[in-house]
């Protein structure tokens, strides 16, 4: 009676090609099997590691899942002699297509360690300011270029010396054809340098029509949220050729500029009467304000002129204009929304034909966009509002409802 062994032995000789079938899918079987088990091993051990590395988050963007790819690979490379009947050539082809995988699975898996080390880089609390993400994906470009090499002289089975010193000869077409990439390198390097943006700014590009907040920086494109919610994808390039305006310093001083005026009527300037000198009186912020005033006018006209207040037409008086700037000037010092530790400056600018422009200029005590517009609202509502009780009138183009009042009967 023959053994397994002989009956074995007697089948494969009559039936080689399935015998070469069967060792053949007992190694692509064993590879699976190898493929699980490492897989496994190093889900467990890689993930209890990452998750104290990264505080409970466990995504390692793909970088288990590529490694375990190694193990069949080497697997098959090592096993495949075993199978019996198998081509030289077929065996060479194959063996080389193994390693070109095995090279590729390397490169997929350090660029998916390079996305970890960016998302733990972005953990630090200041991170925002110096984006590692455009380096990281120069070092991907040049990992795959490597890998692309590496692979073409694993398939050809030719040494990647051969193809490096072709490279020379290349230099040409590879800077055409990766021009924008050394122009975007450039610029991110300049702005890293410069901190000329981080993650989190405000920034305005009038030509782009661009306004809102960075939101990623990457190496060759620079994402913005504008205030419309709408994204805007801007080359990084364009920071560097186009006027931007970046708000981070008006954001990091703790005030926001207020520069806006109020067009004066200017045939409602006067000098004050003494009617409404003492209604002035009357108001908290200018408490004060006339008995110096007054004494340091009529010191004045008495030493230059001989002459008390009022009594001549070229001595120095109280104007409406003066006592309202004053007045504003006093307002801003004790408003709560002011930046007291700011320049406050209210100032008269040249006439124009729709009036004279009385600027105010300071700082709110926050940056924040809706309560600065709260208080810049809140201070020119007041304003506009007091403005008559100096005899003063804002001046404001005719409309219709004036005709028509002055044309009524």
């Amino acid at each position: 009676m023959q053994t397994l062994t002989e009956l074995w032995s007697q089948w494969s000789s009559d039936y080689p090609l399935l015998e070469t079938l069967a060792y053949a899918s007992g190694l692509i079987l064993l590879s699976a099997a190898v493929n699980q088990v490492v897989k496994k091993i190093l889900v467990r051990g890689f993930y209890n590691v990452l998750k104290r590395i990264t505080k409970g988050h466990s995504d390692d963007f793909g970088v288990v899942k590529r490694l375990a790819n190694i193990a069949p690979a080497l697997v098959i490379s090592s096993g495949l002699h075993a199978v019996p009947h198998l081509p030289d050539a077929l065996t060479s082809v194959i063996l080389n297509v193994v390693s070109g995988f095995i090279i590729l699975t390397l490169a997929l898996a350090l660029a998916a360690v390079l996305d970890v080390v960016n998302f733990l880089y972005n953990q630090r609390p200041d991170a925002h300011r110096k984006p590692i993400k455009g380096y990281l994906q120069v070092i991907k470009i040049v990992l795959f270029a490597l890998a692309t090499l590496l692979i073409i002289a694993t398939l050809i089975d030719r040494s990647p010396l051969i193809l490096f010193s072709g490279l020379g000869a290349m230099a040409a077409v590879l800077m055409l054809i990766f021009q924008d990439t050394l122009l975007s390198l450039v610029a991110s390097v300049q702005i890293s340098s410069g901190d000329m943006i981080r993650v989190g700014d405000w920034v305005e590009i009038p030509a782009l029509g661009v306004d809102g907040d960075v939101i990623d920086i990457a190496l060759h494109t620079v994402k913005i949220r504008n205030f419309d919610k709408t994204v805007t994808t801007v080359p990084v390039k364009r920071f560097i050729s186009d006027a931007v305006k970046n708000w981070r310093g008006m954001q990091e001083s703790g005030g926001r500029r207020i520069k806006r005026s109020l067009l004066i009527d200017q045939q409602s300037i006067a000098f004050l009467d003494t009617a409404r000198m003492q209604h002035l009186q009357n108001f908290r912020l200018m408490y004060g304000y006339f008995d110096s005033k007054i004494d340091e006018l009529n010191q004045w006209n008495e030493r230059y002129i001989h002459a008390k207040a009022g009594e001549a037409a070229d001595t120095r008086r109280l104007t409406n204009i003066g006592t309202f700037r004053v007045y504003i000037e006093r307002y801003l010092r004790n408003h709560p929304g002011v930046n007291q530790d700011m320049l406050q400056i209210v100032r008269q600018l040249q006439p124009t034909a729709n009036g004279l422009p009385l600027e105010v200029y300071c700082f709110t005590a926050t940056t924040a966009w809706a309560a600065y517009e709260g208080i810049q609202s809140d201070i020119f509502d007041h304003l506009l509002a007091i403005a008559p009780e100096f005899g003063l009138r804002v001046y404001q183009a005719p409309s219709g409802g004036d005709f028509s009042r002055l044309l009524s009967p």
